[in-house]
């Protein structure tokens, strides 16, 4: 009886031992996997937090400017609230450059996005930025004793190399931007709200919203402390997609994001009132009531849109004065025309003769905006118009030069677009 036994315990025995090789093998390899995740986890997210703090340093902004207000250095509608009250306070960070500070952030009952700059010396770098950066530092102009005539001089120096000599209408930006600088509005401008209103007009996104306060296309400033600013919040961006934790961000493919953006777009008639408001943007900035500007970063995420849809700039750092762009860019060496691009969309060609390169942009405002809009606007749209508002979008695209060299196709085209999609939402409740 025990010799008939022994044969299966034998395979009983054999089966276990082997049993508990393999799950000695496979919990192995289970931990192995589980280490090799939590260890590249754990370095993406040291790397990404160590990239947020780098980031988002808005405590260094609030600490500066705050330092310089309590010594009289600067001061605006917003250095009490900031410093003093703590009515005004920056909450999530948005920021995707060190030197250039970005948070939502609220004041009393206001909601806001908060922009301060953060860098040591003003300068021009056409690889990636034509914005003077600086420190929130010097603020030693206008100089002590400096009267109010002087100081509406400085500025009309200021914009005709800014936007150039030839604009009409500077006197009236001056006088926006010496509005803007009496900021507890007791028709006084003190020494320290006059160098806060010059730092802050060295920048292009104030100068912009100085520009076009009566178009709407730009959220409203706010208030200002030094060169530190709040403007109204864009209730959606950006213009289509998600704006994701960063978290998704790094583990999401292209191809994913890019159906996942336009997923999360409005119905067709909003997406045709909001294209249409970035056309309106286009031509307030071709020869404008204050001179011309390019558009330099198209990217969606330089625009949104409000509960109304209506366009809004939700980033203008890279809408630059035509006149600034143009005698900045003549002073770069080139050996291809790759070397006179500047930020993502503005591009001219090199002189071989000079190894200079040109000022005239290879392709004019509306011929990108165009191509921005183009997947945005054509999915979905009504049957009726599908085939020559994608004619209409193919000829804007291919466009080339500057506008002034094409300004009747330019126009023609322009108003085509308008014309076809006002048409088309004019008698909804979506116009």
């Amino acid at each position: 009886m025990a010799r008939a036994q022994l044969p299966w315990s034998f395979f009983f025995f054999f089966f276990w031992k082997n049993m508990q090789a393999r799950v000695t093998y496979v919990h192995m390899k289970y931990l192995f996997f589980s280490w090799l995740v939590v260890f590249v986890g754990s370095w993406v997210i040291y790397v990404e937090y160590s990239s947020y703090t780098e980031l988002c340093r808005g405590h260094q902004c609030t600490k500066s400017m705050c330092s310089k207000y309590r010594k009289g250095i600067v001061d605006g509608s917003a250095c009490s609230g900031l410093c003093e009250k703590d009515t005004l306070y920056l909450t999530k960070c948005l920021s995707t450059e060190a030197d250039n500070q970005v948070y939502l952030g609220t004041w009393g009952d206001l909601e806001g996005v908060i922009k301060c700059q953060l860098d040591e010396a003003p300068r021009y770098d056409l690889a990636g930025d034509m914005e003077p950066r600086k420190e929130a530092a010097a603020f030693d102009k206008p100089t002590k004793g400096t009267s109010v005539e002087r100081f509406r001089e400085m500025i009309l120096t200021h914009l005709k190399a800014k936007v150039g000599d030839d604009q009409a209408n500077l006197g009236d930006l001056a006088t926006r931007t010496l509005t803007a600088a009496d900021a507890n509005k007791d028709g006084h401008i003190s020494l320290a709200e006059a160098r806060s209103s010059w730092a802050l007009l060295q920048l292009n996104e104030f100068l912009l919203a100085l520009a076009l306060q009566d178009r709407g296309h730009m959220p409203k400033v706010l208030g200002f402390c030094g060169d530190l600013y709040m403007m109204e919040k864009v209730p959606h961006s950006p213009l289509y997609g998600l704006s994701l934790p960063w978290v998704m961000e790094v583990w999401m493919p292209g191809g994913l994001r890019r159906s996942v953006d336009q997923w999360f777009t409005p119905a067709w008639p909003h997406r045709a009132k909001i294209s249409i408001g970035l056309l309106e943007l286009v031509e307030d900035l071709f020869h404008g009531t204050f001179g011309s500007f390019l558009m330099c970063n198209l990217s969606p995420s330089s625009f949104g849109y409000t509960k109304r849809h209506d366009l809004k700039v939700v980033d203008a750092r890279h809408i630059i004065p035509e006149a600034t762009f143009q005698e900045e860019i003549r002073q770069q060496r080139c050996d291809t025309d790759n070397n006179c691009l500047y930020g993502v969309d503005c591009l001219t060609s090199c002189d071989l003769t000079k190894h200079r390169c040109t000022t005239e942009v290879t392709k004019p405002n509306l011929a990108k905006a165009c191509d921005t809009l183009k997947d945005y606007i054509l999915r979905g749209a009504p049957s009726d118009i599908r085939e020559e508002l994608e004619k209409q979008l193919y000829a804007c695209m291919a466009l080339r030069g500057s506008a002034e060299q094409t300004e009747i196709e330019h126009s023609l085209i322009l108003n085509n677009l308008k014309t076809l999609l006002w048409k088309k939402i004019s008698n909804t409740k979506d116009s």
